[in-house]
C-alpha cells in the first residue's frame, strides 16, 4: 500500500505599493490595496475556484480514498474575505466535506520563529484561532513559513501539542535514505515529520509544461505509474506544493487541470493506494527513522536552505531593523500600527529582496511586483521608518540603522536617488 498525501499551500500577501521618502511622516497607508485586490481575484478565476470545484468533484466520487491537506494563511484569509468571498466560501465548502485537512502556521506567513518566540506564538495562535473561525476546524498538524524546520523547531511545536510537522526532503538532510516514510529527529518523543518528495512534487509544480523537459508532456498514466513504483519500497508520498500551481503558474491551457483528475483516478485504480491527509497518515503509520536537522531546512531555491530570505546584507538588514521596533510597536497599544508592522513581518517582503544571479533569481524575479529587488528593499526601509516616526520621540524605541553605504555602492544610480 501506498498513500500519497496531497498538501497545498494558499498564500497571498499584503504587498507595498512604491511608499516613496517624501512618504514618510505624510502618509502611513504602505499597502497596494489596489494590487493586492487585483492579483487575488485572478487568482481566484484561474485557480481557487476551478481548482476547488474539481477537489469537491474527486471527494465526490471518491469518499472514502481521497483526501487533501491545507494551509491557508491568514493573510489571505482575510483578502478573500474582504475581496473574493467566493473563494473563501468555496474553501469552506471543501472543509464541510470532511476529507479536507487544515493546517496550523504562522498567520502572516512570517519569519518570526527566527527572531521572536513571542511573536511566533502569537501569530500561530491567531492562526488557529482563523481555522476554527472560518472552517470550522482544530489543527494537529504544523507547517513553518515555507516549510523552515530545524531539530529545535520540531521539539518547539511538538511541546505545543503538534503531532505531524512538514518539512523538506532535503538530499542533504536524507542522505541515503527517501522521504517516503515517516520520521522522527533526535530530541523529539512523539511528532512526526513528513518530509515533501520534491522530485515528484516539482515534476507537476515546476516541470509540467517546460517543453524541455524529457518526460514533457507529463501524461497521468506516467505519473500513477511513479507512484506505484513506491508500494514496497515506501509507504507515503509527499506531494507539496504551491497551490497557485493550478491554473496560476501552470495555466490551464497547458493541460495541467485535466492532468491532475486523471492523475488522481488513475492512482486510485490501483486499490493499494488512496489519498490521505497528513493527519490520517500520521494515524496510520509508524515512524521509520530519524533526521537530524542540525540546520534549518526550507522549501525554496536550489540550496533549501534560508538563503531566500537572509542571503544578502539587504534582506538581514531590514529583517534585523524590523523586530528592533517589535517590543515598542506592541507597547504603543495602538492596533493599527502593530497590524501594520504584523503584515510587514510576511516572508515574501524580504524574498523579493534577493539579489543572487543565479538561477533561483527568475523565481524570485516572476513573483516580485517590484522592478528590482532594490526598489523592494527602499520602500520596505521607508515603511519601517514611518512606523518608527509614528512610535513618537516620547518612546524609547532604538531609532533605525543608518543604511550601510556597502549596500547602497550596489544599487543603481536612479534607485538610490530614489532613497536618499
Amino acid at each position: 500500500m501506498v498513500s500519497v498525501c496531497l498538501y497545498f499551500h494558499v498564500h497571498q500577501p499584503h504587498r507595498l505599493r512604491n511608499y516613496h521618502v517624501l512618504d514618510i511622516g505624510e502618509d502611513n497607508d504602505y499597502f497596494d490595496t489596489e494590487e493586492n485586490k487585483r492579483i487575488l481575484q485572478r487568482v481566484t478565476e484561474k485557480c481557487y475556484l476551478p481548482m476547488n470545484n474539481l477537489l469537491l468533484d474527486l471527494i465526490e466520487n471518491h469518499p472514502d480514498r481521497f483526501n487533501v491537506s491545507f494551509s491557508i494563511s491568514g493573510t489571505a484569509i482575510e483578502q478573500m474575505e474582504a475581496h473574493a468571498p467566493k473563494a473563501l466560501q468555496s474553501f469552506q465548502d471543501l472543509a464541510a466535506t470532511g476529507n479536507v485537512e487544515f493546517v496550523n502556521e504562522t498567520y502572516h506567513h512570517s519569519l518570526a520563529y527566527l527572531n521572536s518566540k513571542d511573536e511566533f506564538d502569537k501569530q500561530v495562535q491567531k492562526h488557529r484561532e482563523a481555522l476554527n473561525e472560518y472552517f470550522n476546524y482544530e489543527p494537529t498538524t504544523f507547517r513553518n513559513t515555507e516549510l523552515i524546520f530545524n531539530n529545535e523547531l520540531a521539539e518547539y511545536v511538538e511541546d505545543k501539542g503538534y503531532t505531524a510537522l512538514l518539512g523538506e526532503g532535503a538530499d542533504h538532510l536524507l542522505g541515503w535514505r527517501d522521504p517516503n516514510h515517516i520520521y522522527s529527529t533526535p530530541i523529539t518523543d512523539d511528532i512526526d515529520i513528513f518530509l515533501r518528495n520534491y522530485e515528484l512534487s516539482d515534476d507537476i509544480a515546476f516541470r509540467f509544461s517546460n517543453e524541455s523537459w524529457e518526460h514533457h508532456p507529463l501524461g497521468a498514466d506516467t505519473f500513477a505509474e511513479w507512484i506505484d513504483a513506491i508500494n514496497g519500497a515506501g509507504e507515503i508520498v509527499n506531494l507539496f506544493m504551491d497551490y497557485e500551481t493550478f491554473g496560476e503558474h501552470q495555466w490551464a491551457s497547458t493541460g495541467i487541470f485535466d492532468f491532475f483528475e486523471a492523475m488522481v483516478n488513475d492512482v486510485l485504480n490501483n486499490p493499494d493506494n488512496d489519498f490521505l491527509t497528513i493527519e490520517q497518515a500520521s494515524d496510520r503509520y509508524p515512524q521509520r527513522g530519524e533526521v537530524d536537522a542540525h540546520h534549518y531546512t526550507s522549501w525554496a531555491d536550489a540550496r533549501r536552505d534560508l538563503g531566500a530570505w537572509q542571503g544578502n546584507e539587504l534582506q538581514r538588514q531590514a529583517h534585523d531593523e524590523l523586530y528592533k521596533l517589535e517590543e515598542f510597536v506592541k507597547e504603543s497599544d495602538d492596533n493599527d500600527l502593530i497590524e501594520a508592522w504584523r503584515r510587514l513581518t510576511t516572508s515574501d517582503h524580504v524574498y523579493y529582496m534577493y539579489t543572487d544571479g543565479r538561477s533561483d533569481g527568475d523565481v524570485h524575479d516572476h513573483f516580485s511586483p517590484y522592478d528590482s529587488p532594490y526598489k523592494s528593499y527602499m520602500f520596505y526601509m521607508n515603511a519601517l521608518n514611518d512606523v518608527a516616526r509614528r512610535l513618537g520621540a516620547t518612546s524609547q524605541q532604538r531609532p533605525l540603522s543608518e543604511t550601510p553605504s556597502t549596500l547602497l555602492n550596489d544599487i543603481p544610480e536612479e534607485e538610490e536617488r530614489m532613497h536618499s
